[in-house]
């Protein structure tokens, strides 16, 4: 799924459901364990979400995918999808956190429906969300619309 790129985004950019409880959580999760501020965050529902639909053909339609977009210094990207970009975002935390990239070895055919399964239940289990917590003004930066 790559693709040159389209604009000058961030490099790295974690798209997910800005209403799912679980999602929000997650995404609090990784600006706090973001040493380095490697990640942007944007909504699947949001604006910068709908520009990469529109520049990678791969990007999902339904918010019920977790999607990891990077861009690469020659000036490609590439998106990954469900547990494949889970695990990629976790490959580029710091210890021990990049330890869980070693699942990509499973076959995504084996664990993507695991990952759809919790993806089906996270809003009974978790519930919604119209507001998240506050983030400093440095984590704030790294929240696109």
């Amino acid at each position: 799924m790559n693709a040159p790129a389209v604009n000058t985004h961030p490099t790295d950019i974690v798209f997910f459901d800005g209403v799912c409880g679980f999602c929000a959580a997650s995404v609090q999760w990784l600006l706090d364990h973001d040493a380095a501020g490697v990640f942007h965050y944007a909504p699947l529902q949001g604006e910068i979400a709908a520009a990469a639909r529109a520049a990678h053909p791969g990007f999902p339609e339904d918010i019920d995918t977790a999607v990891y977009l990077r861009r690469f210094p020659d000036g490609s990207e590439r998106i990954w999808l469900r547990s494949s970009a889970v695990l990629r975002v976790c490959g580029r935390l710091g210890w021990p956190w990049r330890l869980a990239a070693a699942a990509l070895i499973v076959p995504v055919f084996l664990r993507d429906p695991l990952y759809r399964a919790f993806a089906s239940v996270r809003y009974r289990v978790f519930g919604t969300v119209e507001a998240c917590r506050i983030p400093d003004p440095e984590q704030a930066a790294r929240l696109l619309g």
